[in-house]
């Protein structure tokens, strides 16, 4: 008996996976034909960008993609099987051998579980090197400049344009609530990246069009000069500083509770890139309630009738868990709802949806 469970749990698991691998094959092949033209019709009217470096940018950007189509694969793929088995009545034998619907969806579980965990634990990692190096290409071929905010061990890194070329701000610590830098140093550079002068500062404060520098010290090649308050123009404003920091896709999946770290000593809202780190935890729950669901619309026996309406409702209703992702972490970014309800609440509903 325990052998013919262990047969069954194997034979079972092989069909979603592999049904699983070909939805994803398609999905990811569509993804990568729509992006390549994407970025052809970009470089269009751009010189020195060559087909072959397109080809590349599409395929480093296609991990990232990737990861949002993996809830879709798995519930088609699941509820693909699932009507493979009542079709060819493999089910109606299965129950007939006295195995419970829980026992014969066990291999789906669990497998889409183990698909959670590996697309968060090592595809993530990987996806997210490969999507900064697409970053640095984009911004060579494309002349893109979103991150204009860094953040590291060492304290804020900000860049903005300067009259001639571009200036660098790096201060120790921020605070948000009065958009103030502590202990700032400007360096300037020209458009050939050379050295013109660096102003020391205690505090810089944004303004309306101006960072205002207090206790300035001026350094340039004419000597040193001192000034209680210097204003530096500036063409940033709070709105944008806040949405230039690194995209939370870049960020390594290992990496992240150290960088939510640096950005909440360095005085920055973290509530971004914490959203993303639990709807990754949440992943391979929220797999796991895909195939859930997909039974409850794909098992009706086919005397009953009525299976394809069924199938497209499972459907419907994956696309609307989707739809309700977007929205709520839509919520958890601007605040409106807690971190963890807006991560979370999918994958649990979805849960106790399918379970029920």
């Amino acid at each position: 008996m325990i052998t013919g469970a262990s047969t069954l749990f194997r034979y079972i698991l092989k069909h979603f996976l592999l049904n699983f691998l070909a939805l994803v094959a398609i999905l990811l092949g569509l993804v990568l034909v729509f992006d390549l033209i994407e970025l052809m019709r970009r470089a269009a009217g751009v010189q020195g960008v060559t087909l072959d470096s397109l080809l590349v940018m599409a395929l480093l950007k296609l991990p990232e993609v990737g990861q949002k189509t993996v809830p879709f694969a798995v519930l088609f793929g699941a509820i693909y099987t699932c009507w493979k088995l009542n079709k060819t009545s493999e089910l109606v034998v299965i129950r007939a051998a006295g195995i419970s619907a829980w026992q014969f969806l066990s291999p789906m579980f669990m497998g889409a579980f183990l698909i959670g965990v590996i697309t968060t634990t090592a595809i993530n990692p990987a996806s997210a090197v490969m999507l900064g190096k697409f970053e640095q290409m984009e911004s060579q071929y494309f002349n893109t400049s979103s991150n204009l905010v860094s953040v590291s061990r060492g304290g804020i890194w900000l860049r903005q344009p300067a009259e001639g070329g571009y200036s660098l701000f790096h201060a120790r610590s921020f605070d948000q609530q009065e958009w103030r830098m502590n202990n700032v140093t400007v360096f300037f550079f020209d458009r050939q990246d050379g050295f013109q002068k660096r102003i020391d500062s205690a505090r810089a404060r944004l303004g309306d069009g101006f960072w205002k520098l207090e206790e300035a010290v001026i350094n340039e090649a004419a000597g040193v000069s001192r000034l209680e308050s210097f204003q530096l123009p500036t063409e940033l404003t709070a709105k944008q500083i806040e949405e230039s920091f690194a995209n939370p896709e870049t960020i390594s999946f290992w990496m992240i509770p150290e960088h939510l770290r640096i950005m909440t000593e360095a005085g920055f809202s973290g509530i971004r890139l914490s959203l993303h780190f639990q709807s990754l935890l949440a992943q391979p729950f929220l797999l796991a309630a895909m195939v859930l669901l997909a039974a409850t619309f794909s098992l009706r026996p086919q005397r009953f009738g009525g299976t394809g309406i069924m199938i497209g409702l499972g459907v419907a209703v994956g696309f609307f868990i989707f739809f309700m992702e977007s929205i709520l972490q839509a919520f958890g970014i601007s605040q409106k709802i807690p971190v963890y309800l807006a991560a979370w609440t999918p994958a649990i509903v979805s849960l106790l949806m399918g379970a029920t």
